[in-house]
């Protein structure tokens, strides 16, 4: 397999056990070799702390706080076969004012859709301040010849996506061609330039429910970031297991250690299976003891779950009124 040159952010490089890491994306065993020196996950632990985090309770004046904090995180999403531009103009509708009866509510982060629906989620959401977010790369399975998950790419920066979501080659991955993930994410990674604007954002999708292993989740978050993504991302949300407590924490530990050795912040996405307000603030608890109020941002931290935006709606208007309004009145997606 030919080598890539390695990504712009390992130029200055730091030593990871007295090896450059530039020097590790040098070949297919340099990369592995790296990869599995990462230190092992104390499974127990790791689970023992993301549900201790999990039992925290915040104040009345901190919950209001969250649920404005994790609607303006949510990445509003609809990837269906069904898909028309009627249900996107819709959608991005409901992200710039999530509740009509109340304009005080935050806007969401981003409208996701496929790169087929780009051109319309621009044009409806134009001057809003919310992004338009595209899968690509043959999403979600990912199996797909590079060539066209490239066309992918460009078909969605083109028609002005601010953010592209990928999925990696998890077959690739569990046999073990890291050197394989590493270039094609590198190559997607320069699909995202533009001359005349700024660049989309990384989304680097792992798909963890088929990922095994918290080592593996581990080793595909040093993948990610080394190769150049923005954001680390837990699922698709087309699996069986999706974001969980657990494997979100993982890659919040390895942002915060990304950072530390090299200065460069990444974002994290839990997606899939976050439906309660509840579940967000308890996410938002683990960005904040764990990386900290730099992350508590959705610059850095994003939520994929569409279906959470209403029951934060609903108790956002309990809390203002101190009735529960009811799914009636909000808009079902």
């Amino acid at each position: 397999m030919p080598t890539t040159a390695p990504s712009p952010r390992l130029s200055t490089a730091f030593e990871q056990g007295g090896t450059p890491l530039s020097d590790t994306t040098a070949s297919d065993s340099a990369l592995r070799r790296f990869l599995h020196g990462l230190p092992g996950v104390d499974a127990v632990g790791l689970e023992a702390r993301a549900a201790s985090l999990g039992t925290r309770s915040i104040k009345t004046t901190a919950k209001a706080y969250a649920i404005d904090l994790a609607i303006s995180m949510i990445d509003l999403t609809t990837l269906e076969g069904a898909d028309t531009p009627g249900k996107v103009r819709a959608l991005a509708a409901k992200a710039v004012h999530p509740d009509p009866t109340d304009r005080t509510t935050p806007r969401t982060a981003a409208v996701c859709v496929y790169p087929d629906m780009v051109e319309t989620a621009v044009a409806a959401l134009d001057g809003s301040g919310v992004k338009v977010a595209s899968v690509a790369t043959a999403f979600p399975a990912g199996r797909a010849a590079l060539d066209v998950k490239l066309a992918d790419v460009r078909e969605a920066v083109a028609a002005g996506a601010d953010e592209i979501d990928m999925v990696i080659d998890r077959g690739a991955f569990l046999s073990g061609r890291y050197l394989k993930v590493y270039e094609e994410i590198l190559a997607v990674k320069a699909e995202c330039a533009r001359a005349d604007g700024p660049d989309a954002r990384l989304k680097v999708i792992f798909e963890t429910g088929e990922l095994s292993t918290y080592d593996n989740i581990r080793r595909a978050s040093w993948l990610g970031m080394m190769a150049g993504a923005d954001f680390i991302k837990t699922s698709t949300g087309k699996v069986g297991t999706n974001a969980t407590p657990a494997n979100t924490l993982l890659m919040l530990e390895a942002v915060r250690d990304f950072r530390a050795q090299t200065g460069v912040q990444i974002g994290v996405k839990p997606a899939g299976g976050i439906r309660t307000s509840k579940d967000a603030i308890k996410f938002l608890v683990l960005v904040n003891e764990t990386v900290g109020t730099d992350w508590l941002d959705n610059h850095w931290f994003r939520f994929g779950a569409s279906s959470l935006l209403n029951d934060l709606l609903m108790q956002r208007q309990k809390l203002s009124t101190g009735r529960y309004s009811g799914p009636d009145y909000v808009t079902v997606d």
